[in-house]
C-alpha cells in the first residue's frame, strides 16, 4: 500500500490549515476585551496590520497563475484575511486615532495591488512569479512574527543601556576622589 505524494501533500496542507486557523483565532480574547471595554487601551494595531499584509501576499502566492496546486495556501489565508479585517474593524471602531491605522491599511492594499500588477506583467513564468512572491511572503511573514517586538525592542534597549551605565559606574566609582567626610568646621568653645 503506497500513498501518493499528492495525498501526503494534501494531508500536510490540511494539518497546516488547522494550525493556521488556530493562529488566526489567537487574538480573539484581545478583541473581546476591546469590545467589552469600548476602548483599545494600549493595544497596538501593528501586529494585525502586519498579519493583514502577510495574508494578502500568501493569497496571491497560492493562486494558480502564480504557484499552481497551492489552493490550500490561498484558502487559509483568505480566512485569515477575513479575521484580520474583522479585528481591524473592531480596532477602528474603538480607536481614538483611526486615521493613521486606516492610512496604513490603504497603503498595504495599494502596495499589494502594485506588486501583483508588476509581477503578473513582468514575470511570465510560474517559477519567476513563485520566486518573487515567495520571497515577499517570507519577508512579510517575518514582519508579522516580529511586529509584537515593536514594544519590546525599545524596552530591551533601555534595559541594555541601563546595564551599561551600571557597569560604567562599577568600573569608575573608585577613581573619583571623595571629599573628606570629617567636618572641617569646629564648634567654638566659650571660656568663662
Amino acid at each position: 500500500m503506497t500513498v501518493s505524494q499528492n495525498t501526503i501533500r494534501n494531508v500536510i496542507g490540511v494539518i497546516g490549515n488547522i494550525i493556521s486557523f488556530g493562529l488566526f483565532l489567537s487574538p480573539m480574547p484581545t478583541f473581546v476585551k476591546i469590545f467589552k471595554k469600548k476602548a483599545v487601551e494600549d493595544f497596538s494595531p501593528i501586529p494585525y496590520l502586519a498579519t493583514t499584509l502577510n495574508c494578502m501576499f500568501w493569497i496571491f502566492y497560492g493562486l494558480p497563475f502564480v504557484h499552481p496546486n497551492s489552493i490550500l495556501v490561498s484558502t487559509i489565508n483568505g480566512i485569515g484575511l477575513a479575521f484580520e479585517v474583522f479585528y481591524l474593524s473592531i480596532f477602528f471602531a474603538y480607536a481614538s486615532r483611526q486615521g493613521r491605522v486606516a492610512m496604513v491599511l490603504i497603503v498595504e492594499i495599494v502596495f499589494t495591488a502594485v506588486v501583483a500588477t508588476l509581477v503578473l506583467h513582468f514575470a511570465h513564468t510560474h517559477e519567476k512569479r513563485s520566486f518573487i512572491v515567495g520571497i515577499l511572503c517570507i519577508i512579510f511573514g517575518i514582519c508579522m512574527y516580529v511586529s509584537p517586538l515593536s514594544v519590546m525592542i525599545p524596552n530591551g534597549m533601555g534595559a541594555l543601556f541601563a546595564f551599561a551605565q551600571l557597569v560604567l559606574y562599577g568600573c569608575y566609582y573608585k577613581s573619583t576622589p571623595k571629599k573628606g567626610s570629617k567636618a572641617e568646621v569646629e564648634m567654638p568653645t566659650v571660656s568663662p
